[in-house]
């Protein structure tokens, strides 16, 4: 029976939900936002499927090394544009789509939680499209998944390293028609908090002055129209936080805005580099260093002007680890551009590939103080110290300096 002594040793996979064969486990959302699972002992039978499936439980320490590393992009600029780093991943879905597969991704439901679906069409990809910075709920994708695997079809199934070594465990046997897609992953954030800033955000788009919005607006007539987590109206390296609102008038005429907010200045971007909302688990993450058993990883290739400085656009471009010989077979099947690399030029960009973040010593009381206002509480517990503001400054101005001689 699956017992959780510790939020840190559940990472929120909800393979026991889905294994369990009473159905007698349910996931129950904490004061951090989080989901664990929970069981109903008066339906339990003890059959052990919850805990022979849970990777935590069952923690590998197969460290790999993928077998090939690449910079990649789509060769369509459009969907490159609208993705978050090179436009790899649809490319991916598209071509096991078009094998008569099945794809498996994080998208936003109605409410704009962050859910798993899957997609048969091309057409229904595009809600997969860009990253998606809050733990997403599973559902019963993994049953899913298994039902179309059983049935002969393919399956990509893309998610956090944690999501993928779940899926694996709970199939509890490999599948040549699977195909797993984790991503470099820096920690999942609470759904709970998302909620609450999402909340806090619509409302000062509500009340902002200078916005094509009517004022003013009442709150049932607000409609979130669209939200990206990493939009390149800046960039790629500079890239924002884009909400996209509308309302109607008395007439029913609409009226639409999409505020694009920078990096650094929007609050729940600026919490989650700050370490301050993951899930507990991920301050020790046990899938680092391949060991999910994903046969792809993806990420952005930060640092690409020290590898590629021709290729260096400012579009976005994905850093690309074929872990698996099956991985690597999908990849020259798909119609992708990709410059051969090694793992080291990778991992100097994107240290969360080996490494956990810390827990921030501001946690606790982030949390501890859950009456006061979002905004309020993360500008209180983000706010960089004089000395450390120095630091960064300085750290800023040799940079300059040195790419400027490099020049």
């Amino acid at each position: 029976m699956i017992t959780i002594n510790n939020p840190k040793d559940c990472c929120g996979c909800s393979a026991c939900v889905q294994r369990c064969p009473k159905h007698c486990i349910s996931l129950i959302e904490d004061n951090e936002g989080f989901f664990y699972p929970k069981v109903n002992v008066n339906a339990c039978i003890d059959c052990g499927l919850c805990e022979k499936v849970c990777p935590m439980l069952n923690r590998s320490n197969d460290m790999r090394k993928p077998i090939e590393v690449y910079a990649a992009k789509n060769r369509d600029e459009e969907i490159r544009r609208t993705s978050s780093s090179g436009g790899v991943f649809s490319a991916l879905a598209i071509q096991v789509i078009k094998e008569d597969g099945v794809v498996f991704g994080a998208c936003f439901n109605a409410d704009w939680e962050v859910i798993h679906d899957y997609a048969e069409t091309e057409e229904e990809l595009v809600k997969f499209r860009g990253s998606k910075y809050v733990q997403s709920r599973i559902g019963n994708a993994y049953l899913l998944a298994e039902k179309f695997l059983k049935a002969g079809r393919k399956v990509l199934f893309s998610g956090t390293p944690c999501q993928i070594a779940g899926l694996k465990f709970f199939l509890r046997k490999e599948y040549e028609n699977l195909y797993t897609a984790d991503i470099i992953c820096h920690g999942v954030p609470s759904p709970g908090i998302w909620r609450e800033y999402l909340k806090e955000e619509i409302a000062r788009q509500r009340n902002r002055k200078n916005t094509v919005l009517p004022h003013p607006i009442h709150e049932k007539d607000t409609r979130v129209e669209g939200i990206s987590f990493r939009d390149k109206e800046y960039g790629w390296k500079r890239f924002s936080f884009a909400l996209t609102l509308s309302t109607t008038n008395g007439s029913g005429e609409k009226f639409s805005f999409c505020s694009h907010i920078p990096l650094h200045e929007n609050l729940f971007l600026k919490g989650f580099l700050a370490n301050l909302y993951l899930r507990p688990s991920c301050y020790a993450c046990p899938v680092k260093c391949g060991k999910s058993g994903s046969d792809l990883t993806l990420g952005d290739f930060w640092g690409l002007s020290a590898v590629f400085p021709e290729l260096d656009d400012d579009k976005g471009m994905t850093a690309l680890l074929a872990n698996s010989t099956k991985g690597k077979r999908l990849l020259e099947r798909t119609d992708i551009k990709t410059w051969v690399t090694n793992y080291e030029s990778v991992l100097r960009g994107n240290p969360a590939l080996e490494r956990s973040v810390r827990i921030p010593e501001n946690r606790a009381k982030f949390y501890e103080y859950a009456d006061i206002p979002f905004g309020k509480r993360i500008r209180k517990y983000t706010r960089t110290d004089i000395k450390s503001r120095i630091k960064r400054k300085i750290k800023r101005i040799v940079t300059g300096i040195v790419n400027g001689k490099s020049n």
